[in-house]
């Protein structure tokens, strides 16, 4: 008993669990009821992976557990349900690869809970056979004709017409999905169903039959179901349009262009929230398009339209035979689509409407045998008459092994390298956070870089004090380079006066731009106070007053002070070389530490 009630909770809670993903989407906001119902039947479609098993295979699958032979009243309990859904996903797991697999327990939990919340509302644990192929068959992959025409099998008698309480029976059961999903009041059963999608009764064949479900529009009651499988192929569609509304610059899924309004469209997530802006409004006709055509390949669709060369209209839709009788030729279908049980050979051999309602009698079975048999003798005779020797068969798969290891090994050097990445992320990480023993290793080189950094210091203040010494010596060169010049102006101008003396222009008093040592004072200088300091040569020749070339004696003075400074900038250069030689020194330390 505790089994039991931890089991059904376990249940009750993967069954709340769908419903409550469902709601966190907000399909309720969608303002149109078909959309709505598309949408949230195409959600438990994809989180139920049963857009990935095609209607083919959920046929094999039925004739693999063994329903074709039940009837559709006969009841099925839930546990043969879930085993039956369990052969379907493992399958399904087999026919993907590796890196694409699927969680079958917990899609087998999901697509329980749904079918028995849906068709077991009373609890009994049961569920028909009929409920569960007609709920599969829609709810699975592949192309709707191809579930039209299944289903048109389940419902028609031996000679190919549909029999209309076995239709009303359909809808009864098909339409309690939307009923699951919410939206009961507006797709829900009602008497008048079956009238409302054929009106006239009239005997009913399978081309009939495919061209009322898949009209445009289709009938009112199962109008959804068209626009599920539309909602699939246009899920990945890309639209290069600005929205006129959210104005977002491309669009993914279906776009509406309004008919009156000229150039305005919309994506569907605004169209569905019923958005308008401008003069647009939601009572203007809205054409749905599932496809991107540019400017340039629409005018070569017309020309070639107008020149005949492209037809006019949708192309019609395949005619399948009305007859129950099967084709004799096999071979053709059967390469169409290759099957894996033959078990299902029948089933995507023969093209009739009333091919699996043939097979379930059992009164059959023998004729089923027989047509295995001849397909199998015809599969022998196509075999010894084919030009293809064997070995060349042998090689194709002894490639497509190969193929199928090499893709294996691929996918095993990928998945290293990608751990190896993450290994690598990861040391990058932590060595990039400083710890307080990292900062505290190698202390000598710490005290090194010290004082390295403060003699840099030193040396900047000196060469900034020598910089400025030597600008004040280059503005007591210039005032010598002037007074010199004044000098040669007055003895070349008193060489001719016999009272001229070379000291006499060394009385001259001659004011020089000279930083003073006190605020308050203005001394005044002579020559020889103005040459204290600058050298002793050009001092003698002053205090001589012999003429002397002393212009090469100041550029002296200034070449030796500029080869001071260029000493002391090389004494500067090669510290800050020694300054980050120690940091690099210091930084391979670090990252010697943590790599060790």
């Amino acid at each position: 008993m505790i089994e039991e009630s931890s089991k059904s909770g376990k249940s009750l809670v993967e069954k709340r669990q769908l419903f409550m993903e469902m709601r966190a989407q907000n399909f309720d906001v969608i303002r149109l009821s078909t959309y709505r119902t598309a949408c949230k039947l195409r959600f438990v479609q994809k989180r139920c992976n049963l857009h990935l098993v095609d209607v083919w295979n959920m046929i094999e699958a039925f004739r693999d557990n063994g329903l074709n032979t039940l009837e559709h009243q006969a009841e099925i309990s839930v546990s043969r349900l879930e085993t039956i859904l369990s052969s379907i996903y493992y399958q399904l797991n087999k026919r993907l690869p590796t890196t694409h697999q699927i969680n079958v327990e917990q899609s087998i939990g999901l697509l329980l809970n749904f079918m028995v919340a849906t068709y077991d509302s009373e609890g009994r644990g049961k569920l028909t056979v009929f409920a569960m192929k007609s709920m599969l068959a829609t709810m699975c992959g592949g192309k709707i004709v191809d579930k039209l025409r299944y289903i048109f099998s389940q419902i028609s008698d031996s000679s190919g017409t549909m029999l209309f309480p076995k239709f009303d029976h359909f809808l009864r059961e098909v339409l309690k999905l939307p009923t699951a999903v919410f939206e009961g009041p507006s797709f829900g059963y009602t008497e008048h169903s079956v009238r409302t999608c054929f009106p006239q009764q009239k005997k009913i064949q399978l081309n009939t039959f495919l061209d009322v479900l898949t009209a445009d529009p289709p009938p009112q009651c199962l109008v959804w179901l068209p626009l599920m499988h539309r909602l699939a192929h246009v899920e990945n569609v890309f639209h290069p349009v600005e929205c006129s509304y959210c104005h977002s610059e491309s669009m993914m899924g279906f776009r509406y262009r309004c008919q009156q309004c000229h150039g305005y469209q919309l994506c569907q997530s605004c169209f569905w929230r019923g958005h308008a802006n401008g003069p647009h409004s939601n009572q203007h006709q809205m054409k749905e398009h599932s496809s991107w055509k540019s400017p340039a390949k629409k005018l070569s669709h017309a020309i070639s339209r107008s020149l005949g060369c492209v037809p006019i209209g949708e192309p019609p839709q395949p005619t399948f035979p009305e007859v129950s009788e099967r084709p004799p030729d096999l071979a053709p279908t059967t390469l169409l689509r290759p099957v894996s049980n033959m078990n299902v050979l029948m089933a995507s051999a023969a093209h009739t409407p009333a091919d699996s309602s043939v097979l379930e009698s059992p009164s059959r079975l023998d004729e089923e045998h027989r047509l295995i048999a001849r397909y199998a003798a015809r599969l022998a005779a196509e075999a010894s008459n084919s030009t293809c020797p064997p070995t060349d068969l042998g090689f194709s798969f002894d490639a497509n092994k190969q193929q199928r290891q090499l893709i294996a090994e691929l996918e095993n050097k990928n998945r290293e390298i990608l751990q190896e990445i993450q290994r690598l992320r990861l040391e990058h990480e932590q060595a990039s956070q400083p710890t307080p023993e990292k900062a505290q290793q190698n202390p000598t080189l710490l005290a090194e870089l010290r004082l390295l950094r403060h003699r840099k210091d030193e040396l900047e203040r000196r060469m900034s004090a020598l910089q400025e010494s030597r600008r004040e010596l280059m503005v007591q060169l210039e005032g010598l380079m002037r007074l010199l010049k004044d000098e040669e102006q007055k003895q070349s101008a008193q060489s001719g006066s016999p009272h001229s003396s070379p000291s006499h222009s060394a009385s001259c008093s001659m004011p020089m731009p000279i930083r003073s040592t006190s605020a308050g004072s203005t001394p005044t200088h002579t020559p020889q106070d103005c040459l204290a300091g600058v050298g002793g040569d050009v001092l003698d020749a002053f205090s001589q007053g012999v003429p002397r070339n002393l212009r090469n004696d100041l550029l002296v003075a200034a070449d030796s002070i500029t080869n001071t400074m260029s000493s002391l900038v090389k004494e500067l250069h090669s510290v800050d070389d020694r300054l980050e030689e120690e940091e690099e020194n210091l930084r391979n330390g670090r990252d010697k530490a943590v790599t060790e």
